[in-house]
């Protein structure tokens, strides 16, 4: 496997999801499914830190008046109501357990919604880079993972979800997009099949 030409999208690792008080945490049905998420993203990256994928990390950060979210519905209305990922705060930044991989990881940053590319670099990162393969894993898989994911497609990068390293709000929700939605135009990988690539190449 090239992984010269691979990026990993780490999409929303932030303390309002993955810390223990996170704000959001409840948003999933089952919290102890996000705690299985950050296990097998910290396995994936630790195998991938040696190699030439670009590991890169996309978080949502808001302005206190929560500008972007003045037309918001949803889960956005949840973010605004309960105050998370608020600029300055310790929920929007991002979680301890990446930093430890340091400039390993390029943080994208300028995210005000559901897809990373918008008001982003994320575009530009990835075509200096030479990116042809995008992964996507990380937080909610029904909204910022599918919005993200199918914005890459439309920039015609060949798309896989690690479907053990996001989390959708319910496991019906999850299964439900990875067995019915992500199929339409990505692939859907469990990380451990890269994992088996990595130990054999």
């Amino acid at each position: 496997m090239n992984f010269k030409d691979t990026a990993v999208i780490l999409v929303g690792y932030q303390n309002d999801y993955f810390a223990a008080d996170g704000i959001l945490r409840s948003v999933v049905e089952e919290p102890g499914r996000v705690d299985q998420v950050l296990s097998n993203t910290l396995a994936l990256i630790k195998k991938l830190a040696p190699t030439e994928a670009s590991i890169i990390a996309t978080g949502i950060v808001l302005t206190p008046n929560y500008r972007a979210l003045a037309n918001s519905a949803g889960i956005l209305d949840k973010i605004k109501e309960v105050g998370a990922f608020t600029e300055g705060t310790s929920g929007a930044q991002t979680i301890d357990e990446l930093k430890q991989f340091g400039d390993r990881i390029t943080y994208v940053t300028g995210k005000e919604g559901f897809n990373s590319f918008n008001n982003t670099n994320l575009a530009e990162t990835l075509k200096e880079a030479g990116i042809k393969h995008v992964w996507v894993a990380g937080m909610v898989t029904s909204l910022c993972i599918d919005s993200t994911a199918r914005a890459a497609y439309e920039n015609s990068y060949e798309v896989s979800i690690l479907s053990d390293c996001c989390s959708a709000r319910t496991a019906f929700e999850q299964n439900f997009f990875c067995e019915n939605v992500f199929p339409l135009y990505a692939n859907v990988m469990d990380s451990s099949q890269v994992q088996v690539s990595l130990a054999s190449a």
